[in-house]
């Protein structure tokens, strides 16, 4: 299985990345606009359109108020497994996004690591 991480430095408040964050259904407008163009809610699950026309059905795992960490998974598709985890932790006077994708095949992950660097320019800009 392979594993691939994200971190992004963003300088604004634990709290209010937090509460970006942890709004499943609104990824797309509160979080990654651009990078995520479409989301709508389907029986629990998030199905998303990535700007590149991929789209995706997540479903959430769990969310941790205390810890600042939502777990979700892709239900469908082509990967065997796919589970992430987007902590939020404090860093300095602003935050430090921790993302982190176990992925089967692994040779998705290349592609996943590349999906996320696009996201994590999204998040730079929206979480000001």
């Amino acid at each position: 299985m392979a594993t691939v991480r994200k971190e992004i430095s963003i300088g604004t408040a634990p709290a209010r990345v937090w509460q970006a964050v942890r709004d499943f259904g609104a990824v797309h407008t509160k979080v990654a606009p651009g990078f995520l163009t479409d989301l709508r809610m389907d029986k629990g699950d998030r199905v998303v359109t990535f700007f590149n026309g991929l789209v995706a059905r997540e479903r959430l795992v769990t969310v941790d108020d205390e810890g600042c960490r939502l777990v979700y998974a892709v239900v469908e598709g082509r990967p065997q497994h796919y589970n992430a985890a987007v902590e939020v932790r404090p860093e300095g006077g602003g935050s430090r996004i921790v993302w982190t994708i176990d992925i089967l095949p692994d040779d998705l992950a290349p592609a996943i690591e590349a999906m996320m660097g696009e996201a994590a320019k999204a998040m730079a800009k929206t979480l000001v």
